[in-house]
């Protein structure tokens, strides 16, 4: 029986060892929770510093040691140049913008706007990175405005357009005091679009009735399940002509070098098109632009970041590997638009 008791003593320690691990995992739970609960991350990174280390890790593996000496050399005398400049370096925050359907970046960028602009003066800049094919008004009219602050405030403004910017995405593009666009971006899209399906005649046929009961002659136009009407198809129509009415507004207002007339058509350009119709200025890459100011100011690359719970970071992996498969999909559909 004594095998018994050093057993059940083993048990009982280790036991009491799971417990000790188990209460600790839910203390660190509880703080990371905390954590997530707050007002969330600011990430400030120096490009300057960043884009130095960088070159320096080449140059170990490339150079001899004579070029390398020279190449540390230079950096001392940058560094020394940029302590005498002090405070009145110029500086330049770098914002990005990778917009979706819902605009979702947009919590990100209000607070990172906010931040900077506390900061920024009109001698220094901002640039944003945007790629967006557009979206829901309400969702690109918010965000559009976080850009608008930036203008109100003074501070020059340079918009970068690497991939795409249409619909939405060229209503806060065309804010920037400076587009920059690469040569094969795609530029435009100034227009409004809205389609849904009518299951009407399927649940007439299958013999299901659809009730809708409205207060307000307009309240709803056309419906998924009901019977649509040319009166209801008319007035959605006459919202749609407001929106884009306004949408040219828009436009106008913020560059009035661009004849909205000509390009409030719906269609897109790629870039070198893109600046013959003025909706671009330059054709440039944002590498190549922030590389460049990058050697003349402080480059700081600005990023609001809220943790997420567990469950929405296992969701948001769910549907960006859904975009990337409908994405595959509709380019083996479609190839003949894709290079």
């Amino acid at each position: 029986m004594e095998w018994l008791a050093e057993y059940g003593l083993f048990a009982a320690k280790a036991l009491t060892a799971l417990v000790v691990v188990f209460i600790i995992l839910v203390m660190v739970a509880s703080l990371r929770g905390r954590q997530r609960r707050g007002e969330g991350v600011l990430q400030v990174t120096r490009l300057n510093d960043q884009l130095a280390n960088m070159t320096d890790r080449l140059g170990q593996a490339v150079l001899d040691k004579p070029a390398l000496k020279a190449l540390h050399k230079s950096r001392k005398q940058e560094a020394r140049a940029r302590s005498k400049g002090g405070a009145d370096r110029d500086k330049v925050f770098v914002l990005n913008f990778n917009g979706d359907i819902k605009a979702s970046a947009l919590e990100s960028l209000r607070h990172e706007v906010t931040a900077v602009l506390e900061l920024a003066t009109p001698r220094d800049e901002i640039v944003l990175r945007l790629e967006s094919g557009g979206g829901m008004v309400h969702a690109y009219g918010l965000a559009a405005s976080q850009l608008t602050r930036v203008r109100d405030a003074g501070v020059p403004l340079t918009v970068c357009v690497d991939k795409v910017a249409a619909s939405g995405g060229y209503m806060m593009a065309c804010i920037g005091d400076r587009v920059l666009a690469a040569p094969f971006a795609m530029l435009g899209s100034i227009g409004v679009v809205a389609q849904l399906p009518n299951f009407h005649r399927v649940l007439k046929k299958h013999d299901v009735d659809y009730e809708m009961l409205t207060a307000g002659e307009y309240k709803r136009t056309l419906t998924l399940f009901g019977e649509n009407t040319e009166k209801g198809r008319e007035k959605f129509q006459e919202d749609l002509e407001n929106i884009h009415r306004l949408f040219k507004q828009f436009v106008s207002r913020y560059r009035p070098v661009l004849n909205v007339g000509e390009v409030a058509t719906g269609e897109v350009w790629f870039g070198t098109e893109a600046l013959q119709k003025a909706l671009a200025d330059e054709i440039r890459t944002s590498d190549e632009y922030i590389s460049q100011r990058i050697r003349q100011a402080d480059v700081f690359e600005v990023h609001f970041h809220r943790p997420k719970k567990l469950q929405d970071r296992l969701s948001s992996t769910m549907s960006a590997a859904l975009d990337r498969l409908l994405l595959t999909w509709v380019s083996r559909l479609y190839n003949q638009r894709f290079w």
